[in-house]
C-alpha cells in the first residue's frame, strides 16, 4: 500500500498519549494514528435520511411523498 506523508497537529495531551499508546504496543506512532484514521472513516455518518419512512404519521399525512423536501429543510 503506497503511503503519503502529511503533517497533522495535536494537543499536547494526544501527542504524549499517543506516544504511551505506541510505545505500549511496539509500533510506531505513524502505524497507531494510520489505524485510527482507518476505523474512523469506516464509520458511517449520521444521517436522517435513515429514519425517513421508519413510522407511521397521522392518517393522510403525505410525508412520504415529501420525504427528500422535509430532509432537506431538517438539514438546512
Amino acid at each position: 500500500m503506497a503511503k503519503a506523508k502529511t503533517l497533522i497537529y495535536l494537543e499536547t495531551t494526544q501527542l504524549n498519549a499517543l506516544r504511551t499508546r505506541a510505545n505500549r504496543t511496539g509500533r510506531s506512532m505513524a502505524a497507531e494514528v494510520r489505524e485510527a484514521v482507518a476505523r474512523y472513516l469506516e464509520t458511517p455518518t449520521t444521517s436522517l435520511e435513515g429514519f425517513v419512512g421508519c413510522a407511521e404519521g397521522p392518517a393522510g399525512d403525505d410525508a412520504s411523498a415529501r420525504a427528500d423536501e422535509l430532509v432537506k429543510r431538517l438539514l438546512g
